[in-house]
């Protein structure tokens, strides 16, 4: 029995969403169980393997380790919310042009690693890349295509204004 709910309201992918839940109930519960956005994959559990990270405000972040009373009020974007099926979102778009994922579970995570990314650096070195690698696990070992599809939707995203959303 849960005696500590309070209401919150998250605004995911552009709508505001009114949960009853616990302060430190994990945001990645909440879009998965709650929300039904089951994109954000549980991996580690830590943190560590990039899985279930989404934007928020427009930054990576990795969403089971991030508690729901911190987020309340900050605009939280899935993969769900960064291109459909008619249009894919750049990154998407070079991931699925250089075959950058294989079994396809990490592959939301590193999609929405990638866009945190080229939002604050439209120019990734190689360094760059590989730190933003190095917090990311492919199981599969794809890291060399990874890097391409990071290479290509840096040179596609430079010309448009904003990709963050909904292209």
């Amino acid at each position: 029995m849960r005696f500590d709910m309070s209401q919150y309201t998250l605004l995911v992918n552009g709508q505001a969403h009114q949960l009853d839940g616990e302060p430190g109930d994990s945001l990645l519960s909440v879009l998965r169980y709650e929300l039904g956005l089951t994109g954000s994959k549980y991996g580690c559990g830590e943190g560590h393997c990039g899985a279930c990270t989404v934007l928020i405000d427009g930054q990576a972040t990795r969403s089971c380790v991030t508690r729901l009373g911190a987020v309340a009020g900050k605009a939280i974007t899935t993969i769900e919310a960064i291109g459909d099926a008619n249009r894919l979102h750049p990154v998407q778009q070079a991931f699925l042009e250089t075959e950058a994922f294989q079994c396809g579970y990490c592959t939301p995570g590193m999609v929405m690693a990638t866009i945190g990314l080229l939002k604050t650096n439209a120019k990734p070195s190689d360094e760059d890349i590989a730190r933003l690698m190095d917090r990311n696990v492919c199981r599969c070992g794809t890291y060399p295509r990874i890097v391409r599809a990071v290479r290509l939707a840096a040179e596609r995203m430079k010309s448009m204004p904003s990709a963050g959303g909904r292209r």
